[in-house]
């Protein structure tokens, strides 16, 4: 079956990022080399920001140069801990731009424009799947090309779950979910964990971007550019929201907002000594690095449950968009066009995205009954039965998701901030930002 068939209608509109985000464990500068140390007669400098696949990346960048005689692939990986947003603007304030970079949803397309080159005539944009593009679309034009689909949600430990007699799919609800935690804290000793949680508070993705997303979009009736275009944000589902986020932060490892990403997931999470955590499916490898039967056979995705809306459904959408920067010569813009094209449409490329990157194709003409890891799987099988919520944070203002409500959130799990105050706020600083 392809991918096609399963892409829920309701994605239709799907954007991304606030230029900044989303799954990344670490920062690292993968490339030394500068522009002039390749001796190739086209140099393609790729500045990205997705760590997790960084590696096998770059091992299929090689593959492609052997295959290409001439053309040099460098990377750059800056993700995670580190602000990509601001890294990409340093980036390019140095005068070394890069000859492919990442754009998130409507409003990077905005702040980019003068940098975007159109692939249209791309072989990807006219094989990527319905609704995928709305975002970074410009009248006829085409200013980037998706990476993924990913999902996120709750996910936990499937042995943790059986040991403490809770059946994951009754959790289809808050109040089954809340029991499900007091069950796991009750027992938490015998199960030997330190907590049920461990919400990463220092990473403002994940509470500002992230859990945002879910208690926003349906406001938004899912649609990225509604979220765009509002001069206003609501918080109609304020007290759903407020749930969730204590739930999260009263069961988790303590402090929260010193807790970051790595600790999440690699220190905690992965060693078995909580339950749960608020991610998505790009933690696999991250997982399958430190224990390899855990990530296997032992972990599942539950949903993030929004009181009076959907309690059974996660979040989908696509994570970053591929750009080409328009003011490079002909031959390296040709040159990078050809490479995404390869990336997404070759034996080779479709191989390395579903089984080296465990990618969710974001693209036809690829085999989805070959997409292998259960974190993968998980999301595909929520997208193929409709239970999902748009991503709508690429339609935030600029910078409001992580630097306004994102550090609001953390003044809010620190005791500093009062949960009235934080949605005045936060209602305050989009509409200055509109």
């Amino acid at each position: 079956m392809k991918v096609r068939r399963f892409l829920p209608a309701m994605l239709a509109l799907i954007l991304l990022v606030s230029i900044g985000l989303v799954g990344c464990s670490s920062s690292k500068d993968d490339s030394k080399e500068g522009k002039g140390s390749s001796k190739g007669d086209v140099v393609v400098d790729i500045f990205q920001f997705k760590v997790e696949f960084k590696d096998q990346f770059k091992k299929l960048a090689e593959k492609y140069e052997k295959e290409n005689k001439g053309v040099k692939i460098n990377i750059t990986t800056v993700g995670g801990g580190e602000d990509y947003g601001a890294a990409l603007k340093s980036k390019f304030a140095s005068g070394n731009e890069p000859t492919i970079y990442n754009v998130g949803g409507p409003q990077d397309v905005k702040d980019w424009e003068a940098k975007l080159a159109d692939l249209s005539d791309t072989k990807a944009a006219s094989l990527a799947l319905d609704g995928t593009l709305e975002g970074v679309k410009k009248g006829d034009e085409i200013l980037g090309l998706p990476y993924n689909q990913e999902g996120y949600g709750f996910i936990y430990n499937t042995k943790v779950f059986e040991k403490a007699g809770i059946d994951p799919k009754e959790i289809t609800s808050f109040s089954a979910l809340e029991d499900a935690v007091k069950t796991l804290d009750k027992k938490k000793k015998d199960l030997g964990l330190d907590a049920v949680f461990a919400l990463p508070g220092k990473e403002t993705w994940v509470t500002g971007l992230h859990l945002s997303n879910t208690f926003l979009a349906p406001e938004f009736n899912g649609n990225v550019m509604d979220a765009y275009n509002a001069k206003k944000v609501d918080f109609k589902y304020a007290d759903a929201f407020k749930h969730v986020l204590d739930l999260e932060n009263k069961y988790s490892v303590q402090p929260t907002v010193s807790l970051d990403y790595s600790q999440q997931v690699e220190e905690l999470f992965s060693t078995g000594k909580v339950a749960m955590i608020q991610q998505g499916n790009w933690v696999y490898g991250s997982i399958e690095g430190i224990d390899p039967e855990l990530a296997e056979n032992s972990i599942g995705l539950l949903p993030i449950p929004v009181e009076g809306y959907k309690e059974d459904a996660i979040p989908v959408g696509v994570p970053m968009y591929w750009a080409v920067n328009k003011n490079k010569n002909d031959k390296e813009i040709t040159e990078a066009k050809k490479f995404l094209d390869w990336l997404y449409t070759s034996d080779a490329g479709k191989e390395a995205v579903i089984n080296d990157f465990k990618f969710i194709p974001a693209y036809d003409g690829f085999d989805a009954s070959k997409i292998s890891d259960p974190l993968a799987k998980a999301v595909y099988n929520y997208a193929k039965d409709g239970k999902t919520i748009a991503w709508v944070f690429m339609g935030y203002p600029t910078g409001w998701g992580q630097e306004q409500l994102g550090i609001n959130i953390q003044k809010y799990i620190s005791g500093k901030m009062s949960w009235a105050d934080l949605v005045n706020e936060s209602k305050k600083s989009w509409e200055a930002a509109r």
